[in-house]
């Protein structure tokens, strides 16, 4: 990692103790060009904004898929201060964006919250595959 780089997972790191300070949990992630200018930043506003979606990396994938064209996408680089979840990953391979540095991997941050409680989410498939494989077909040739 450049110097530069650095400067810009610091910066990642700065938005999520905005975050934190505001009362969201503490995420942060900023989206920079080839060239280095700093394209979009966002914290996450989960509590305050009332999204559970509201991810700052599912935020910029929005921005990105919505302003920069696949070429501009794939040249710019996600810092962001903790890997990005399962949510936030799918989205930015929908965007294109090229790459996505961060500062906590998601063992490291699960290593720091307590364990989970809760039922838990029960999932319950495949049915219907092949009517819903007649809809998918074709798609995404």
């Amino acid at each position: 990692m450049t110097p530069g780089e650095e400067r810009f997972l610091r910066r990642a790191i700065e938005l999520a103790a905005e975050a934190r300070a505001a009362g969201d949990p503490p995420f942060g992630s900023l989206l920079v060009g080839p060239d280095g200018a700093v394209l979009a930043e966002e914290r996450n506003t989960t509590i305050s904004g009332g999204d559970v979606t509201a991810h700052p990396e599912l935020k910029l994938a929005r921005w990105a898929a919505r302003e920069l064209a696949p070429e501009e996408a794939a040249a710019a680089t996600m810092f962001t201060s903790c890997q990005p979840c399962g949510m936030c990953a799918g989205a930015i391979e929908r965007s294109f964006l090229g790459r996505v540095v961060f500062a906590l991997s998601n063992e490291q941050l699960t290593a720091l919250k307590p364990p989970a409680s809760g039922p838990g989410v029960r999932l319950d498939g495949p049915h219907l595959p092949e009517e819903a494989r007649a809809v998918v077909a074709g798609y995404y040739l």
